[in-house]
């Protein structure tokens, strides 16, 4: 009797730790690679933000993110300086905010072709803004809408797509890390 309570015991432990490994949550892969010095991927969030360095005025960020982008075979078809259009309206913008678009159709197509529905999030977007710090001084951010949280709307992306949408962002991720330095 005492060998079926163990084995019985033993079967129940296992269904049960099967059970609960099985139904654990996963993590979500995250293959974006951040650069040393960055802060890690929120994958919550199609948000990606730096502080730009002390030192590198706007000028500086967006004369990089042209430098960069064109050397990475992006093109900036747009910007929207958001902040002009909000003191024309009689409103203190509270700094800079803008938003400045990049294309690179060589990935984008990838993604275009199979899903044509991810055109809306065409093209990526950077954004250049200030915000207040800890001491209430306005800060220079840059951020990315992230494209492979982007591609979570759409339902089954291919390989193909998952694949292109990772390699923008990395080199979108590169180009950001490099811009909130100066780099050109």
């Amino acid at each position: 009797m005492r060998a079926y309570f163990l084995l019985f015991t033993t079967l129940l432990f296992s269904v049960l730790l099967f059970t609960v490994s099985a139904c654990a949550p996963v993590k979500p892969n995250n293959s974006s690679k951040v650069g040393a010095g960055m802060p890690a991927i929120d994958t919550s969030t199609a948000i990606y933000e730096l502080a730009v360095h002390e030192g590198v005025s706007y000028q500086d960020v967006v004369d990089s993110l042209k430098s960069l982008s064109e050397g990475k075979n992006f093109v900036n078809p747009a910007n929207f300086p958001i902040a002009e259009h909000i003191k024309k309206r009689g409103i203190d913008p509270q700094g800079i905010k803008e938003v400045h678009s990049f294309c690179n159709l060589s990935l984008g197509t990838e993604i275009f072709l199979d899903h044509p529905e991810f055109l809306v999030f065409a093209p990526c977007r950077i954004a250049i803004y200030e915000k207040p710090d800890a001491n209430n001084k306005l800060k220079l951010f840059i951020a990315l809408a992230r494209p492979t949280f982007d591609l979570k709307s759409i339902k089954n992306p291919t390989p193909r797509a998952q694949k292109a949408a990772q390699e923008l962002e990395n080199t979108l991720l590169e180009i950001l890390d490099k811009a909130s330095r100066g780099d050109i």
